[in-house]
C-alpha cells in the first residue's frame, strides 16, 4: 500500500504512552506499539481459552458452545477453572483486548495530532460490556449474573433476564435507549443518502457543494444542523444509545428488583387521572 504524502512525518517515534520505543513501529500500514502488542496477546490467549473450554464441553457446533460464568453460590470468589473459573479469565483477557486497542487509538491520534473522539467512543462500548460483566455482577453479588458467552447461551441469557423483570421493555432506560438506537440509524441514512445524492450528479453536471446539502434540509424541514453538526449529532446519537443500554440493565435487579411494568404505577395515580378511575 502505497503511503500518503504526510505520513513520512507521521510515521516517526514518540508519542507513545508506555513502552517508549520498544514497540514504536509498523508493520505495513498497520501501527503496532506497546498497546498493539497487548492487544494480540489478551486476544490469542482469550481465544485459546475459549476454544480449550469448547473442547471440554459436548459439541463443537458453533451455535451451542457456551462458556457460563460461574453459579451464584460462588458470589464474587474466585471459581474452579471448569465451573465459571475459565469465564472469569476470558472476562479478564476481553476487557484487556478492548481497553488495549482503545490506547492503541490514543496513541495513533497522539501521532497525528487529532483528537481523542474515536478512542472516546469506543470506550463507551467497552463501559458497556463492563457493566454487564463486572459492574452488575458486582452490584448483584456474584459473577454468575453475568452472560454466557455463547450463541445460543447468550440469546437464552438476555430472554431469562427480560423475563425475569416481567416485560423489559417497560424499563424506561430500555426505552430511550431504543429510541436512540433508531434515531442513530435514521440519522446515518439521512446523512449517507444526501452525501451520495450530492456527490453523483447527472451526467454532465458538477459534483454539488456542502451549500447544496445544507439547502436541500433547509429547504425540506427548514433548518439545517451542517455539515459538521450532523457528525456531532450522529456521534452523541450513537453515544447516547450505548450509554442507555448500559443504564437499562444496570438498573434492573441492583436498584429494581419487581417486574417494569409495576414500576409505571406512579404514572397512574396522577391526580389527572382521578376523573377517570380505573375499574
Amino acid at each position: 500500500m502505497a503511503m500518503l504524502n504526510f505520513e513520512k512525518k507521521y510515521r516517526v517515534r514518540g508519542g507513545t504512552l508506555v513502552g517508549g520505543d520498544l514497540f514504536d513501529f509498523w508493520v505495513g500500514p498497520f501501527y503496532v506499539g506497546f498497546f498493539g502488542v497487548t492487544t494480540l496477546f489478551f486476544t490469542v490467549l482469550g481465544t485459546a481459552m475459549i476454544l480449550w473450554g469448547a473442547s471440554q464441553g459436548p459439541t463443537w457446533n458453533l451455535w451451542q458452545i457456551s462458556i457460563a460464568p460461574p453459579d451464584l453460590s460462588y458470589g464474587l470468589r474466585f471459581a474452579p477453572l471448569m465451573e465459571g473459573g475459565l469465564w472469569q479469565l476470558i472476562t479478564v483477557c476481553a476487557i484487556g483486548a478492548f481497553v488495549s486497542w482503545a490506547l492503541r487509538e490514543v496513541e495513533i491520534c497522539r501521532k497525528l495530532g487529532m483528537g481523542y473522539h474515536v478512542p472516546a467512543a469506543f470506550s463507551v462500548a467497552i463501559l458497556a460490556y463492563v457493566t454487564l460483566v463486572v459492574i452488575r455482577p458486582v452490584l448483584l453479588g456474584a459473577w454468575g449474573h453475568g452472560f454466557p458467552y455463547g450463541i445460543f447461551s447468550h440469546l437464552d441469557w438476555v430472554s431469562n433476564v427480560g423475563y425475569q423483570y416481567l416485560h423489559f421493555h417497560y424499563n424506561p432506560a430500555h426505552m430511550i435507549a431504543v429510541s436512540f438506537f433508531f434515531a442513530t440509524t435514521f440519522a446515518l441514512s439521512l446523512h449517507g443518502s444526501l452525501i451520495l445524492s450530492a456527490t453523483n450528479p447527472k451526467k454532465g453536471e458538477v459534483v454539488k457543494t456542502p451549500e447544496h446539502e445544507d439547502t436541500f434540509f433547509r429547504d425540506t424541514i427548514g433548518y439545517s444542523i451542517g455539515t459538521l453538526g450532523i457528525h456531532r449529532l450522529g456521534l452523541f446519537l450513537a453515544l447516547a444509545a450505548v450509554l442507555f443500554s448500559a443504564l437499562c440493565i444496570v438498573i434492573s435487579g441492583p436498584f429494581w428488583s419487581r417486574g417494569w411494568p409495576e414500576w409505571w404505577g406512579w404514572w397512574l395515580n396522577m391526580p389527572i387521572w382521578a376523573q377517570w378511575p380505573l375499574k
